[in-house]
């Protein structure tokens, strides 16, 4: 077979690597919204949705961010880490 042929064939397996990935990522955050929004149903037990509503959200912003940045900084460190071990080689 030809390199570009080869080439095709490992990037259609990434794409739908990456596509599978997202969906079970789409499912999973769907299941903690729910999961999430009944929490905050049983602990603030308020005839007002409002209240629960702006809790969950808050919750949820929070929740983003501080995985966002423990993300980011994980990167960064297999990024430096990848960045020393090439320039040992």
């Amino acid at each position: 077979m030809s390199q570009k042929s080869d080439a095709f064939k490992v990037q259609l397996l990434e794409t739908f690597a990456s596509l599978i990935t997202a969906a079970f990522g789409l499912v999973a955050a769907l299941a903690w919204n729910e999961a999430i929004k009944q929490a905050v149903a049983v602990v603030f037990e308020s005839s007002d949705d409002l209240v629960g509503l702006t809790v969950y959200a808050i919750i949820v912003t929070v929740l983003a961010v501080v995985m966002t940045l423990l993300i980011a900084r994980s990167l960064g460190k297999a990024k430096e880490a990848l960045k020393l071990a090439k320039e040992e080689e």
